[in-house]
């Protein structure tokens, strides 16, 4: 909402200092943000002589401002602009600045006392002046009182911090908003190593070694006193533990309430606030140095690792169950066999789904569903059975508002799909604050927390989700040659436990339905992108035959269209022959999307006798292999009927195919089933491998290099139709 005083500060601003370089124009809209806010400070700077001016109140500033003007009241000789700058900033804030008139005035002087109560500081410096360290707390965005989402008991704890070490040199006032977030976990830990004893210049607000082994020296538990159970109990207090009061006496409450958390982390159930609890109510990794029950990495558990993790008190593996990169990391996706080696030795594996997925741009409703298909696709390829939770992985420093923005509506699209038929669980893998918020809507049922990134803005300043499996915490190696191997060690909650039994062909062995029409728009973009990505474009583009050629009318979306315009036919035949019906419509799209000029042509030879046969209909077929696979499939006992003749038969069989698409469609079929014969394979089943799968189809084509670069491409046609029939005849 717009308010007329901060109108008022941003004309201030662009009046005068509209010819001065480094100051902004602003917008005189009234309304704060932190484009005001930094003019102010520029302004400032400006004024204070600097020639460098910067968003940031630095050093420099505070230094240039304790040099020049190190207390500011009624008093004090001061620029007017000076004044002027800080009223604009007190009307910002939400305070009266008594008009900007470059006059520190009653309400001026009544404003400051005001908001350095609010800030906790008014016991540091009494009274009405404004020191460096207050304007600068005056010109940022920062709250002083409790605003939505905050609570009045962690504004208490961010007072006293402020009134307790803004003396110190490297300490800056900081919110007191109501919110535990990274401002307030920075503070926390500064708190921890002033009380150490560590001078200002070691105080830098990291999680080292230096801390850890200060840490170890303060244990407080009932009967313990003082600033030390102070920022105990305020810990206990942002991390969310009921019942936490901020006090400095630890009594028997402050005993029970330390015993809930250690059991929640997962830690020796004591009571006492030791090292291990310091640190995992400080920091997302807690103790980096414990020992966890689980794991997770990017390499393939052998037999030999297997039974070094086993050895080493491991339980669960966390394994991928799909690598879209084909040279990055080779041994990230699940390998095969792999699962029966992790039952073997009597680990447990637990799914994770990644791609890329760096940055919130790859996070939409859209991509939801596809990670979700994707996900089912390879979770059932590998073997695992309903009731399993995938983990599907938010791997990035992902801030608040893109949580809003992209990763909520992600996770809608993956449950979309998730809920409707697959019979897994959905699970999200990431910081501490995503995983919360999306359990919090209902789109998730565990978290695997990505504790190790203790700097994420999602993991400072927010508690370990309540509904956490897995708590990520160290980068470890396990065993030594053969054995060795590098893993990510986890703490787990007993949430989840895994999957111990796996069956690679589930649930492959089930016959195709017909089609769910629901999930057209996900399967059309799917297709589409593999095609654009072997060089196939919406329309147009070029083909290859004995020469190149200019492909025809057909679009990448007509010839999908076609192609589930006869879904019931496909799925009648797939049923009736028991192979899969992604085997017949792969070859016909691509054969459909291949039409060009020169197909009418050869057609109109042989109507006229100029020829006797050529490719024609849907499938592309010869009259002469359409007569071969049929005469084959009556031999074989796979379809009822006479043979043909070729010197009777040929022309009638190739004008059918040419006429009755539902013909050409079946005899397709017939010819794929006569391609695995001539191969010397196997007769393709519910079962058949992408291996098989992609020779049958390049025998569909002829012999040679081109026959075998067709296998290839089709595959990939049959592998999109896959992933969407595989998560529909579940």
């Amino acid at each position: 909402m717009a308010d007329e005083m901060v109108r008022r500060a941003q004309r201030f601003v662009n009046r005068t200092y509209g010819g001065v370089s480094g100051v902004p124009r602003l917008t005189e809209d009234g309304i704060t943000g932190w484009n005001t806010m930094n003019a102010l400070t520029r302004a400032l700077q400006h004024e204070l002589g600097m020639t460098h001016l910067s968003d940031d109140f630095n050093p420099g500033t505070l230094a240039s401002l304790e040099r020049k003007y190190p207390s500011i009241d009624a008093g004090v000789t001061v620029p007017a602009n000076v004044i002027r700058i800080l009223q604009s900033g007190l009307y910002c804030k939400g305070y009266d600045g008594g008009g900007i008139d470059g006059k520190f005035n009653d309400r001026v002087s009544s404003s400051v006392t005001d908001i350095k109560s609010d800030m906790g500081v008014g016991g540091v410096y009494p009274g009405d002046s404004v020191t460096p360290k207050v304007f600068k707390g005056v010109l940022n965005m920062d709250a002083y009182v409790t605003v939505n989402g905050g609570t009045d008991r962690v504004r208490e704890i961010q007072r006293w911090l402020n009134g307790r070490y803004t003396r110190r040199s490297g300490f800056f006032i900081s919110p007191c908003d109501g919110r535990y977030t990274r401002d307030t976990a920075i503070a926390m830990m500064v708190a921890v190593q002033y009380e150490s004893g560590l001078p200002d210049e070691k105080v830098d607000g990291l999680y080292g070694p230096t801390t850890r082994d200060e840490l170890k020296k303060h244990e407080v538990s009932t009967g313990s006193t003082g600033p030390w159970v102070r920022l105990f109990t305020a810990l206990l207090i942002c991390n969310q533990r009921d019942g936490a009061v901020f006090t400095d006496t630890f009594g028997s409450r402050e005993t029970e309430i330390t015993r809930n958390f250690q059991y929640f982390v997962r830690l020796d159930v004591t009571g006492i606030g030791n090292y291990r609890t310091w640190a995992s109510l400080l920091v997302s990794t807690g103790d980096p140095d414990r020992k966890g029950s689980a794991c997770d990495g990017v390499t393939e558990i052998t037999p030999e690792r297997a039974r070094a993790l086993k050895d080493a008190g491991y339980k669960y593996v966390g394994r991928y169950l799909y690598n879209p990169s084909t040279t990055s990391l080779p041994e990230k996706q699940i390998q095969p066999g792999e699962l029966s080696t992790i039952a073997q030795y009597g680990l447990r594996c637990f799914p994770i789904y990644q791609t890329y997925g760096r940055g919130a741009s790859h996070f939409n409703r859209s991509r939801g569903e596809e990670d979700a298909y994707s996900a089912v696709y390879w979770a059932r390829h590998h073997g695992f059975r309903a009731g399993a939770r995938i983990y599907f992985a938010v791997d990035f420093d992902v801030l608040d508002h893109e949580v809003t923005s992209n990763i909520i509506p992600h996770f809608r699209g993956v449950n979309d799909v998730i809920r409707r038929n697959s019979g897994y669980k959905v699970g999200i893998y990431g910081p501490r604050n995503v995983c919360s918020r999306v359990s919090a809507e209902g789109l998730s049922t565990a978290s695997f927390v990505s504790g190790m990134s203790t700097a994420f803005s999602g993991n400072l300043g927010y508690p370990l989700p309540r509904d956490w499996a897995f708590d990520q915490i160290a980068t470890v190696t396990i065993g030594s040659g053969a054995s060795e191997i590098e893993i990510d060690n986890n703490i787990a909650s007993g949430r989840d436990e895994g999957e111990g039994s796996f069956d690679p062909s589930y649930p492959s062995g089930k016959p195709d339905v017909p089609f769910d029409f629901a999930d057209k728009t996900a399967m059309l973009k799917d297709m589409r992108a593999y095609l654009e990505s072997i060089g196939v474009p919406e329309t147009g583009g070029e083909g290859w035959d004995d020469d190149w050629f200019t492909l025809g009318g057909n679009s990448n979306t007509e010839s999908f269209n076609k192609v589930l315009e006869h879904d019931e036919l496909f799925t009648s035949l797939a049923r009736t022959l028991n192979i899969r019906k992604a085997l017949v419509q792969a070859p016909v799209l691509w054969e459909i999307r291949q039409w060009n000029p020169s197909d009418p042509v050869a057609d109109e030879a042989v109507i006229n006798g100029v020829r006797n046969d050529s490719s024609t209909g849907l499938g592309q077929i010869f009259g002469k292999t359409a007569i071969e696979a049929w005469n084959y499939c009556v031999d074989a006992g796979i379809v009822n009927g006479s043979k043909f003749s070729l010197e009777r038969d040929l022309k009638g069989v190739w004008t059918r195919l040419r006429t009755d698409e539902r013909y050409n469609i079946r005899f397709a079929a017939y010819v794929l089933l006569y391609s695995a014969h001539l191969k010397d394979l196997d007769r393709p089943t519910l079962t058949t491998s992408d291996s098989d799968t992609q020779k049958i189809l390049a025998r569909y084509n002829g012999t040679g290099d081109k026959a075998e670069q067709y296998g290839e491409d089709v595959l990939g046609v049959y592998r999109v139709f896959e992933k969407y029939y595989s998560i529909q005849r579940a």
